[in-house]
């Protein structure tokens, strides 16, 4: 197929999306191949095809498929070409988004972990070192996206270029979407490339660059009245360029998506539809604003479809939804946003400007939410109708039948219009449906049928509406049967299991002097040890700097709490230790930061994981005195204050105290009673920002001018400093153990004696369990009725995740407290460990559930 005839198959316009030369409007779910189990592939597409939805957007995770530098899969759960086959086989278009960022709450953002090891590299930017590295990736996957284009051997329909690079600071954002698209266009790609803005900032997520189509992703507050105006801005932004309102990313209620739909949107992508899991050591860290939250392996917002493949009740609400976008069909698709002055009033709390669509050939569809809860009247054009809660009907005005073969026009219909038959319209609703035809006034109650002026109007319940399989021309309508909903059995306990007397191997990572990244030893998902021995006679506390994800820190045989703070500093107590001492990191990755956080060292993006920098803290000094004052109206000689000490009336204008500070050896400064961020720079130099959640600035030895910049309050921040004088605690051993070598150990039968829980271990013990399941069509669900212990489950020769009992940190997300053990997985292999805490670590229970609900 030549580029031309490509582009007549997609195309986009002001008008709207174009497939094969017809007006499309398209429901989108996201789907992500490498969160399900390959047997379920089909199953899951299937079940977005029966939903209505006729997309799915895909991401394609660069580190899902680059295992190591330049050591490429694309096999098993990683063939992404056999999922597109599958797409096309069950008549879904595709949206591809093959980043090379991707966020999507997984680890890194997809970008490969080793790149944070070149200091030269410079994530996201138009710069040599990460474009090559960028180039060999699509190398890798454009042209399995070009095979699959539509309508040749495919169902691609557009590719997304990046993610969300609005939210990013990229110096050059027209240099690099113009490499990203001439590398696309390199390969062969000739559908649309789009992409998508995260906060409304189309030139920032796009550059402006020539042939890259402004996308935008809507994440408002469900109840917000004002989502239609917000909407309706960008509808007329992207107008003004030529192409439709794609909407790439959204929330999945179905009120809101009608709300986008009555607003513009000509595609309508809710994020996370169909939810899935994170197997592995996938899940990112770090989101939405609570530093060094973890991303849980349960990836689920509450789609239509849980993450173990159940629909819920918002699936049926697909299935009308889609029904609608069908009947309404060309005239839909090339709808356009009217003022909003159809005479609406609400009694129920509603819109601000509820959204109008001014049909091509006549007539209007008003969208009409209901945010309460009990049922409502709105007065329509005069006419009282009635309104469910919770509910946003799309109700015709003013509407022309003569397309439908009827010589009619619909003045109103309250509801939904879901089918259309010779003489008959078919409505959905679950309250009585006022209708006006050729100027006759009647009310239909649920489940019941009118005619009037020689046109059948027919009820039916949404539930109904859902199973909806034809209309015969006297009004009778055939449904589908219902869905067979299961009891939800039982859980049952398993109460035994085998113990292994082995454990897994070390690969041996070389002594260092001071603790490396584990990404330097090439673990880029899994776990390292740090060992060594040192002198701690006279010191009263150790300094952990940079240590990131999880650290299990033992001194001297005492096991201390996980440390999970994502590289802020740690003040670990060690006055009982006296002498040479033993000190052990074990450190577990959980995920590098799929976001941009400057709060916390390890939650920048391209961050590394590992120990950090262990310190002996040799000397503790106040510094809060002699700061001397620059700004508001300090004039010279400058006067001299305590740290935050200065009185003004210039409140949260900033005011500059400096100091000099002299350590003979490296050093910490530490900020205490840090509320707002603030600046800090040490000789002139470029200035750090310091926050509440890490409130520490590391000096090297010698004599330094120290500037702190702060908002000015008139009664004092409460700031305090103290320098703590250091010597770092050197020669270490490392091993490592990444996620490969434990999952060969895990799937690897060994010696074992039988145990029977409850299973108590000491903090810092490890125990590996196989556990016997008995068959089951629908997997489990694996819970734990356990204290202070993690656990690592493998099952079919994958992780299938990890659970965290006890004391831990926030976890985002989905269900953080159970292991999904797909069907045809077999066994169940769990790796156990004991970790300090207020209780006794022990597993009492293993809980296993069938996944209904």
């Amino acid at each position: 197929m030549n580029r031309t005839e490509t582009i007549e198959a997609v195309r986009l316009d002001g008008r709207g999306v174009w497939i094969d030369g017809r007006p499309r409007t398209l429901l989108c779910a996201s789907l992500f191949y490498f969160r399900l189990p390959v047997e379920q592939w089909r199953e899951r597409l299937a079940q977005v095809r029966a939903s209505g939805y006729t997309c799915v957007d895909v991401y394609l995770p660069w580190n899902f498929h680059e295992l190591a530098p330049g050591r490429w899969s694309f096999e098993g759960r990683r063939d992404v070409a056999a999922f597109l086959d599958l797409a096309h086989e069950e008549g879904l278009y595709v949206i591809a988004r093959p980043g090379p960022y991707i966020c999507s709450e997984w680890d890194g953002g997809a970008l490969p972990a080793w790149l944070g090891l070149d200091p030269e590299l410079r994530v996201r930017q138009n710069e040599p070192r990460y474009l090559e590295q960028v180039i060999a990736w699509f190398d890798q996957v454009l042209p399995l996206l070009a095979e699959r284009q539509y309508p040749a051997n495919g169902p691609v329909i557009m590719v997304q270029l990046e993610n969300e690079l609005d939210f990013f600071d990229c110096a050059d954002r027209t240099g690099y979407l113009t490499a990203l698209r001439e590398a696309a266009l390199g390969h062969g790609i000739t559908v649309p490339l789009i992409a998508c803005s995260g906060q409304g900032d189309l030139a920032g997520a796009t550059g402006d660059a020539d042939g890259v189509v402004p996308a935008c992703n809507f994440y408002p507050d469900d109840d917000s009245p004002d989502i239609e105006a917000e909407v309706r801005r960008y509808a007329g932004l992207v107008a003004d360029r030529g192409v439709p309102l794609l909407v790439t990313e959204t929330n999945r209620r179905h009120r809101t998506l009608r709300r986008l739909l009555a607003s513009g949107a000509k595609l309508i992508a809710p994020y996370l539809q169909s939810s899935g899991w994170n197997f592995g050591y996938t899940p990112s860290s770090g989101n939405w604003g609570r530093p060094g939250n973890f991303m849980s392996h349960g990836y689920d917002f509450g789609g239509y479809v849980t993450s173990t493949g159940v629909e819920r009740p918002e699936y049926a609400e697909a299935q009308v939804f889609a029904r609608v976008v069908e009947v309404w069909g060309d005239r839909l698709a090339l709808a356009v946003p009217g003022a909003p002055d159809t005479e609406v009033a609400c009694g129920f709390p509603t819109s601000s400007a509820p959204g109008v669509l001014d049909l091509p050939e006549g007539g209007r569809l008003v969208a009409v939410p209901h945010f309460g809860t009990d049922p409502g009247t709105a007065v329509v054009r005069g006419v009282p109708v009635a309104v469910a809660p919770g509910s946003c009907p799309l109700m015709a005005v003013d509407v022309p039948l003569r397309l439908w073969g009827m010589d009619a026009t619909l003045t109103l219909a309250s509801a939904d219009l879901v089918a259309v038959a010779d003489g008959v319209l078919v409505f959905s609703a679950d309250v009585p449906v006022t209708a006006v035809l050729e100027g006759q006034r009647t009310e239909i109650p649920v489940s019941e049928r009118r005619t009037v002026a020689g046109v059948t109007l027919v009820v039916l319940p949404s539930a109904d509406a859902a199973r909806l399989r034809s209309v015969g021309p006297d009004g009778t309508v055939r449904l589908a049967d219902a869905p067979h909903r299961p009891a939800k059995p039982a859980p049952t306990a398993v109460l035994e299991a085998r113990r292994r007397t082995d454990t897994p191997p070390e690969q041996p990572a070389g002594r260092h002097d001071l603790p490396p990244t584990l990404e330097s030893l090439g673990v880029y998902r899994g776990r390292g040890a740090y060992r060594t021995t040192t002198d701690l006679t006279g010191v009263d506390e150790l300094l952990l700097t940079d240590a990131a994800d999880i650290v299990d820190l033992s001194v001297a045989g005492r096991t201390h709490p996980p440390i999970a703070g994502f590289g802020a500093t740690r003040r670990i107590d060690v006055r009982e230790v006296t002498g040479n001492a033993a000190i052990e990191g074990v450190v577990e990755i959980w995920g590098h930061a799929n976001f941009d956080d400057s709060r916390l060292p390890a939650l920048r993006l391209g961050a590394l994981r590992g120990l950090g920098t262990l310190w002996k803290v040799r000397d503790t000094t106040d510094v809060s005195a002699l700061w001397t004052v620059h700004g508001h109206w300090a004039g010279a000689p400058a006067p001299i204050r305590v740290l935050g000490g200065w009185s003004s009336t210039r409140v949260a204008v900033p005011v500059t105290y400096t100091r000099t500070v002299h350590s003979p050896a490296p050093s910490a400064l530490h900020l205490r009673g840090v509320v707002e961020p603030l600046r800090v720079s040490v000789d002139d130099g470029e200035p750090v920002t310091v926050h509440t959640e890490n409130p520490w600035v590391l000096l090297p030895a010698g004599t330094h001018q120290v500037s702190i910049t702060v908002p000015h309050h008139p009664s004092g921040p409460g700031l305090r400093a103290e320098l703590l004088t250091l010597d770092a605690v050197r020669d270490w051993s490392c091993a490592a153990q990444d996620d490969e070598l434990l999952t060969a150990f895990a799937g690897r039968p060994g010696r074992t004696e039988e145990v029977r829980l409850p299973l108590a271990l000491k903090p810092g013990e490890e125990a590996w369990l196989d556990v016997d399941l008995p068959a089951s069509p629908e997997g489990y669900l694996v819970r734990l009725d356990a204290t202070q212990v993690r656990v690592t489950g493998w099952a079919g020769g994958e992780c299938v995740g990890r659970v965290w009992a006890g004391d831990r940190p926030d976890f985002s997300g989905g269900d953080p407290d159970a292991l999904w053990v797909p069907p045809g997985w077999p066994g169940l292999t769990l790796f156990v460990q004991g970790i300090e805490g207020r209780d006794t670590p022990e597993i009492r229970t293993l809980w296993l559930g069938v996944p209904t609900d």
